[in-house]
């Protein structure tokens, strides 16, 4: 079966070194067999999303589509102030648009998910999109890579230490090869899918179809 995995990473900045990183990790999807797709934060350029806007642009109904068709995700957001940045979360909040599909959001998708920081800390980024995958119902890979003093370990897009850049492939055909696995089946039961509808719904039309 050809699974497809799509990434999001990057930055504002011109040169952003959570970019390179997920496109490394994305050569190891590919390696593994996967058709993958890459979306540049700075180049999607979307604008602050407004609940219930009506005003969709057609990046992000682009964006949401490939979302919501693929069967894994790689994330990858520089670190900023202790927390992912105002750009990626901005793009996963256009992911609201998936929230009346059936099922919704990126329920049962596998998401492999990258950090890079300044500094010697990288871990709290990846900790807050853990809970982001988690509150829109996907699954979190168990490998993460953080990646401290992000702005040594990059130069012109590449990463000269193998060590690094084998971790990062590693994570990409891991994703790869679960989202294989998921593929074959849902994860998530009826049952589960109730409980999310009662605890944290959606909708009202969620709701309703629970009960």
């Amino acid at each position: 079966m050809a699974i497809t995995i799509v990434a999001l990473g990057g930055s504002l900045a011109e040169h952003s070194t959570s970019l390179a990183a997920v496109r490394i990790a994305l050569e190891g999807a590919s390696e593994a067999g996967a058709h993958t797709e890459l979306y540049d934060v700075r180049q999607l350029d979307l604008p602050m999303y407004v609940p219930n806007t009506t005003a969709v642009p057609d990046a992000a109904r682009a964006f949401c589509n490939s979302v919501y068709a693929c069967d894994g995700m790689l994330w990858s957001s520089p670190l900023y102030h202790g927390t992912i940045s105002g750009s990626f979360k901005n793009a996963l909040d256009w992911l609201q648009l998936l929230g009346d599909r059936q099922p919704a959001y990126i329920t049962d998708k596998v998401v492999g998910l990258i950090s890079t920081a300044g500094g010697t800390q990288g871990l709290q980024a990846v900790n807050t999109m853990e809970f982001i995958v988690r509150a829109l119902r996907g699954w979190a890979v168990p490998l993460v890579v953080p990646i401290p003093q992000s702005w040594r370990a990059f130069q012109q897009g590449q990463a000269p230490n193998e060590s690094l850049a084998a971790q990062l492939r590693a994570l990409g055909g891991e994703v790869a090869r679960a989202a294989d696995r998921f593929a074959g089946g849902r994860i998530t039961s009826p049952d589960a899918q109730r409980v999310e509808a009662t605890v944290e719904p959606v909708s009202d039309a969620e709701v309703r179809r629970a009960r």
